[in-house]
């Protein structure tokens, strides 16, 4: 498979090599510790989800078995990819900050049209993933997705889900996400945000957030004002906000036995927990103890078309 450069050149995925990108030293350090975590620590992913869905779900009464974890988390797949709008015609799609490429493979599933592009810092996740995509129209590539090496106006579709926390919803995130973008393409994040600023969080609310970043190696959580704002500035139309807070609770209320059934499950067999499966067993926690202030914190989905 061969991807179009910035410069119009082409690249082989067979002899890509990755070039180092700049960043300010606190994001350098955040940037570190997030590889670090994820090239450690994503194999535990699939205590979570069998289909390496490294997200929370959706549910729908009726629909969804709240039981059945995966049922919620492919339900995510679902209604982020459904927003999308993919038309019959072939569209290119990438997914900023990929994971092991779970929504990815569920696109490429329910949509033959569809061509899909994952970005990842983690070698981890480029190795198990593509070996997960193997014999699919789907390849994941060693690309921060602040700079990624895509020409402009390359993709009819964009998604981000739960990726663009882990360097703070930045402007950065969103300005490339514009650049690779076609006009009129489609972008839908699913992420958690502040409903205000962290100054104005209560004495608990602010501990959880601070013991959550740091767990999961996330840089900041912007509000999702700020997030409507750039997008509108960036140039972006058809806005569209959605609290799905009530919709996520189920799958969030899950935590507390993934991480109790996985701690007894390594203690069965006598294994040591990793440091860096820790932080994400005690970052797991606080998003589930962050997930009770209402008040100031949810779960949004965001969906906006390039004009």
């Amino acid at each position: 498979m061969h991807i179009i450069l910035q410069n119009g050149s082409y690249l082989n995925y067979n002899t890509m090599k990755t070039q180092s990108i700049p960043y300010n030293s606190y994001a350098e350090q955040n940037r570190i510790e997030m590889v670090d975590f994820y090239n450690e620590a994503t194999e535990d992913y699939q205590f979570w989800s069998n289909d390496y869905n490294m997200h929370f779900g959706y549910f729908i009464p009726f629909k969804t078995n709240p039981f059945r974890r995966d049922s919620m988390l492919n339900e995510m797949n679902k209604q982020v990819t459904k927003r999308l709008n993919i038309s019959k015609t072939k569209n290119r799609l990438i997914d900023l900050g990929c994971g092991m490429g779970g929504t990815m493979r569920y696109a490429l599933k329910h949509n033959k049209n569809v061509i899909a592009y994952g970005v990842t810092l983690s070698d981890f996740q480029v190795q198990k993933g593509n070996e997960l995509l193997k014999g699919k129209n789907g390849i994941i590539l060693k690309e921060n997705y602040n700079h990624t090496s895509f020409q402009s106006n390359s993709f009819d579709s964009a998604i981000a889900i739960e990726s663009f926390c882990h360097s703070g919803h930045n402007y950065n995130s969103l300005k490339e996400m514009h650049r690779l973008l076609k006009p009129g393409g489609r972008f839908v994040m699913a992420d958690a945000f502040l409903k205000k600023d962290k100054s104005q969080l209560c004495k608990g609310g602010k501990y959880a957030y601070n013991k959550l970043c740091s767990h999961w190696s996330l840089e900041k959580l912007e509000t999702y004002q700020f997030i409507k704002k750039t997008l509108d500035d960036l140039g972006f139309k058809d806005i569209k906000i959605e609290d799905i807070s009530m919709r996520v609770a189920p799958s969030v209320l899950h935590v507390p036995f993934a991480i109790t059934g996985f701690v007894f499950k390594k203690l069965f067999r006598f294994n040591t927990l990793k440091k860096e499966s820790l932080h994400n067993l005690k970052g797991s926690f606080y998003a589930l103890l962050s997930g009770l202030h209402i008040k100031s914190f949810g779960y949004y989905i965001i969906s906006a078309t390039k004009s």
